[in-house]
C-alpha cells in the first residue's frame, strides 16, 4: 500500500501540483488516460512521468546533451541514495522509489535512450528501433505496472509490448519534425532499401510516397503489439485497466489519424481530436471488467532485460472497482466533465491569444 507520508506529500505539496502541470503541457493524451486511473496510483504515476517528461526536455533544450545526460546521471544517483535535489519532480520519484521498490535499471534503461539521443544514434535496423523504444518507452511501461502491484513476467512483456508500440506511434507521428532536428528513428535499412538517401532525407525531409511506405510499416507493427499487449491488460488490478486501455486506444488513434493523412508525416502533425479521447475514454471504461485470457509468451527480446530486471517481491496487490470510494461510473462523468472544462478553457485562451497549456 501507499504509505501515509506519500500520500499527504503528494497531496499536501507543491510537488504533486508542479507534476500534473507538466502532464498537462507535455502529453494531453497521457493526462486523458491517466485520469482514469484510481488516485493511489495516479499520484504516482503523475510523478513518474514528471521526472521522465523532465529528463527528456532537459537532454533536448541544451546545446551540449551530453553533459545534461551525466546531470541527470547524477540526480538518479541521488534519487537512490534517498537526497533527491531540490527539484519537484526529483523528491516526488524519490517517494515513488522507495514507496515501491522500483528496480533501478528501469529508469537507467530510459536515461540510456536519453545518451543515445545526445550522442546522435541512429537505428540501422528494426532491432535497433526496438532497442531505443525499450529504454524510452516500454522503461516506462515496466515501471506503471510496477505502481500498480504488478510484477509478473508475462503482464511485465505485455506492458513493454505496449511501450514500444506507442512510441512507434510517435516515431510514425514525428517523421517530419524529428528529420528537422536532424534525427531519424526509422531504420535507416528500410529508407536504403526504399531508394533513399538518410542524411540527404534528413537534410531536406520532405513527403515522399517512399518514405510514407516507411510510415506504414511502423504502423503496422505497432498495431500486432497494441494486440499483443491487450491480454497483459487482464492480469492488471481491476481499477487500473480503464486508463491503461485508454491510453492504448488513445496512441493507436494517432496512428489512424496519420492513415487518414495518407502517412504524410512531414506536413502535418497527427493528433486526437478532444471529442474522440472522450469517445475512447468511454469506450475504456465500458471495457473496465474486461477479463479476457492473458496473451502468454516471451517479451520481445530487445524487452527481455527489463522484465528480468523486475524482481517478485510477495503477492501481488489486488485492485477493487471503486477502491478509492466512489463509484466507477460516477468517476467516469467526472473525469469527462473535466476534460470538457479544459479543453473550452484552452478554447478560451486561443481565443484571447494565449498559448495554451
Amino acid at each position: 500500500m501507499v504509505t501515509p507520508a506519500f500520500k499527504a506529500s503528494l497531496q499536501m505539496g507543491w510537488n504533486e501540483t508542479a507534476c500534473r502541470a507538466l502532464i498537462r503541457r507535455g502529453s494531453k493524451s497521457f493526462y486523458a488516460a491517466s485520469l482514469l486511473l484510481p488516485q493511489r496510483v495516479r499520484k504516482p504515476a503523475h510523478a513518474l512521468y514528471a521526472f521522465c517528461r523532465l529528463s527528456d526536455d532537459a537532454v533536448d533544450a541544451l546545446d551540449a546533451p551530453a553533459d545534461a545526460v551525466a546531470r541527470l546521471r547524477e540526480r538518479l544517483e541521488r534519487v537512490y541514495a534517498g537526497r533527491p535535489a531540490d527539484i519537484p519532480a526529483d523528491k516526488a520519484f524519490a517517494e515513488v522509489v522507495d514507496t515501491f521498490s522500483m528496480p533501478r535499471a528501469l529508469p537507467e534503461a530510459l536515461l540510456e535512450g536519453l545518451e543515445w539521443d545526445a550522442s546522435g544514434w541512429r537505428p540501422k535496423t528494426l532491432s535497433d528501433t526496438y532497442a531505443y523504444s525499450a529504454r524510452v518507452a516500454a522503461s516506462v511501461g515496466a515501471m506503471m505496472t510496477v505502481l500498480m502491484g504488478r510484477r509478473d513476467p508475462n503482464v511485465l512483456a505485455r506492458a513493454c509490448d505496449l511501450g514500444v508500440a506507442m512510441q512507434l506511434t510517435n516515431i510514425a507521428r514525428d517523421v517530419g519534425e524529428d528529420a528537422r532536428r536532424g534525427r531519424t528513428y526509422i531504420p535507416t535499412d528500410w529508407l536504403v532499401e526504399a531508394g533513399l538517401d538518410p542524411d540527404a532525407f534528413v537534410a531536406d525531409p520532405r513527403f515522399d510516397p517512399r518514405v510514407a511506405g516507411c510510415t506504414r510499416r511502423l504502423l503496422d507493427i505497432a498495431d500486432q503489439l497494441y494486440d499483443r499487449a491487450l491480454g497483459g491488460i487482464a492480469g492488471l488490478p481491476v481499477d487500473c485497466r480503464p486508463a491503461i486501455h485508454a491510453a492504448r486506444l488513445i496512441y493507436r488513434e494517432i496512428g489512424r489519424q496519420i492513415e487518414h493523412e495518407d502517412y504524410n508525416s512531414i506536413d502535418t502533425r497527427a493528433y486526437v481530436s478532444t471529442q474522440r479521447k472522450l469517445g475512447l475514454l468511454a469506450l475504456a471504461a465500458n471495457n473496465a471488467l474486461w477479463s479476457g485470457g492473458a496473451v502468454e509468451g516471451p517479451p520481445l527480446e530487445e524487452n527481455r532485460f527489463l522484465v528480468e530486471a523486475v524482481p517478485a517481491l510477495g503477492p501481488a496487490r489486488q485492485g477493487r472497482l471503486g477502491a478509492d470510494g466512489e463509484r466507477f461510473d460516477e468517476g467516469v462523468v467526472r473525469i469527462i466533465e473535466l476534460i470538457e472544462k479544459l479543453e473550452r478553457r484552452d478554447r478560451a485562451r486561443i481565443a484571447a491569444g494565449q498559448t495554451s497549456g
